[in-house]
């Protein structure tokens, strides 16, 4: 992970009170996210409350990702680990899972009662474009601290274009895009940083 400390002349990070806030906290993110949490936890964690840098975020949500299971809830576990060990990452996810689980079963019997009225099909697509757009400006925020990755613009640019492809255009599973292009990229950041560290 990065280095934590801030750079000069920027505010020192925040930290949660305790493990009370982190539930409610990531309970208020869960009962914002429609379409996803992504967006809402980027603009919550980083910019509102301060409890991670977007490079932090970025690293998170990468070793969420890799790992097997929603990356939110991952990202939840760590977020949590991070500031309370075990009791925070469980505070964390319980606020991401519980109220919105009872939320999304009786959501869930009232649409199926529901399935067939028009106006209901409607909101579902406007509710999709808004989804899609909150996902592509959390990635546009999030693609700001590449500009200073070990990789260069270019290396940036390269293995993000090939990944779009992979995903989006080929429609390769998720597994062997992170083996097939993931892991050359590890290496080549962790040959880069090497390289920078020698005298």
């Amino acid at each position: 992970m990065s280095d934590a400390s801030p750079p000069p002349g920027a505010e020192p990070p925040a930290a949660p009170r305790s493990c009370t806030q982190l539930f409610l906290v990531f309970t208020g993110l869960a009962l914002q996210g429609f379409g996803g949490v992504l967006a809402v936890a980027q603009r919550e964690l980083c910019e509102r409350r301060r409890w991670l840098s977007a490079a932090e975020f970025l690293e998170m949500l990468a070793f969420a990702q890799v790992l097997p299971g929603p990356n939110v809830c991952n990202l939840s576990l760590a977020v949590g680990q991070r500031w309370f060990g075990l009791r925070g990452a469980l505070a964390a996810l319980a606020g991401m899972l519980a109220l919105p689980l009872l939320l999304v079963l009786a959501a869930t019997a009232w649409v199926i009662d529901q399935a067939g009225a028009a106006w209901l099909q409607d909101a579902l697509r406007g509710m999709g474009i808004v989804a899609a757009g909150l996902i592509v400006g959390a990635c546009l925020k999030l693609a700001r601290p590449l500009r200073e990755s070990p990789l260069g613009t270019l290396g940036v640019a390269g293995l993000g274009g090939a990944t779009l492809i992979a995903i989006a255009l080929l429609k390769l599973p998720l597994g062997a895009v992170l083996a097939g292009l993931g892991l050359p990229a590890c290496l080549w950041a962790h040959r880069r940083l090497r390289a920078g560290r020698k005298p």
